[in-house]
């Protein structure tokens, strides 16, 4: 099996739907499998799978196991030579899973990839990024993210100096989208699982750089993202948007993890 692709589905029947119906349609020329796993869902999201996507195998978590607990539940199944972990709000393109397939085989020293990633209008949609600094989360979250220190630190982070149209070694790849070598994951480890959601996908990157794997954005695949981005405020936001609460719950346990820890060192 060449390629197993891991779509981690909690109440979004719908997306599910559609991120099913492209594989399908953009009909890979790969030895491919498809592992949904369904993190407890109560919108039907299994039943439509079993019914309309006989192809693909369901796993069905007893509990919402998080981001990082659900794919590493599908990890557990997935057979492929390389593993492609991907939400149900993404719709690929025909020929954008062999793209990465191809370039992994040709450059035995990456073990993630991630495509270009674009909005539904075309437009391109960040999906790289610099290591966080303390202050990003908080920018990323409060209406401090206004002050003009805090847009240029933010541009950084964002990599707006970057066209996103070339290859390139990055510190981190949004986890919505990644095809890991099984190797470099057998050596890494799954993904933490003590993140029940956000920075596990820059955790998972940043121990592949640490164990000696590169990670590279590579345009050569591109894909569809619908995701909208999450609204920044003030501390109102913190205390009516549960999510903003989480993200910066991650961001504390992430920092605390690496207290004391240089980034690792890369080349680009």
């Amino acid at each position: 099996m060449e390629l197993s692709v891991i779509i981690l589905n909690y109440n979004t029947k719908n997306l599910l739907k559609e991120c099913l119906r492209g594989i399908r349609l953009a009909s890979p020329r790969l030895a491919l499998e498809t592992v949904v796993v369904d993190n407890a869902s109560t919108d039907g999201s299994a039943e439509m799978t079993l019914s309309e996507f006989p192809e693909a195998r369901l796993i069905r978590a007893e509990r919402n196991l998080g981001y990082a607990g659900g794919n590493n539940l599908g990890l557990k199944y997935a057979v492929g030579r390389y593993v492609m972990i991907m939400n149900p709000d993404i719709l690929i393109w025909p020929g954008s899973l062999e793209a990465l397939v191809s370039y992994l085989d040709a450059h035995p020293a990456v073990g993630l990839a991630g495509p270009r990633l674009t909005n539904p209008d075309g437009s391109v949609q960040p999906s790289c990024y610099r290591f966080h600094t303390p202050a990003i989360p908080v920018y990323r979250r409060t209406i401090l993210g206004a002050l003009p220190p805090a847009r240029r630190a933010l541009a950084d982070f964002l990599m707006e100096d970057f066209d996103h149209q070339s290859e390139r070694e990055v510190d981190w790849l949004l986890g919505g989208a990644l095809c890991a070598r099984r190797q470099a994951v057998e050596e890494v480890g799954p993904l933490d699982e003590s993140f029940f959601l956000y920075f596990d996908d820059t955790d998972w990157c940043r121990r592949f750089w640490e164990k000696g794997w590169r990670v590279v954005y590579y345009p050569g695949s591109v894909m569809v993202h619908f995701h909208e981005r999450a609204s920044i405020g003030g501390v109102l936001e913190l205390l009516r948007n549960p999510m903003a609460r989480v993200h910066l719950k991650s961001a504390f346990h992430y920092f605390r993890k690496y207290q004391g820890k240089e980034n690792p060192r890369i080349r680009s």
